[in-house]
């Protein structure tokens, strides 16, 4: 699976559970840790954890493994780290507070569409 296919993986995921406004963000050029954000919302802690749940286990069906997860027990701001691919699920208070795709603003942004 290549990068590109990897922050569709985890889109979809995302979507399975019914994530909103979820975009990739192409941090190419202007991080050096990781080539892809994929952001999205989330309405309570609960779908924030489902969503990270169903994320990880779609993508290790393709044997692809999270190297770090942080956030999920307080569930406002879950980061999944897959190197190459961030994914980054928030409460809507919280990502409209850390406000990601502002802070990158220079970032490409691609919404998803199934």
């Amino acid at each position: 699976m290549d990068i590109q296919e990897m922050g569709r993986a985890i889109c979809k995921a995302a979507s399975d559970k019914k994530a909103r406004d979820i975009v990739t963000m192409d941090m190419r050029g202007l991080m050096f840790s990781t080539d892809y954000f994929v952001i999205c919302s989330a309405n309570t802690a609960t779908q924030v954890r489902a969503i990270a749940d169903n994320i990880e286990e779609e993508l290790e069906k393709a044997e692809i493994f999270c190297g770090h997860k942080e956030g999920y027990r307080e569930a406002e701001w879950g980061l999944l780290d897959y190197g190459d691919v961030v994914a980054h699920v928030f409460r809507q208070e919280s990502r409209e507070y850390y406000a990601l795709e502002r802070l990158w603003g220079d970032a490409k942004l691609m919404p998803y569409e199934e």
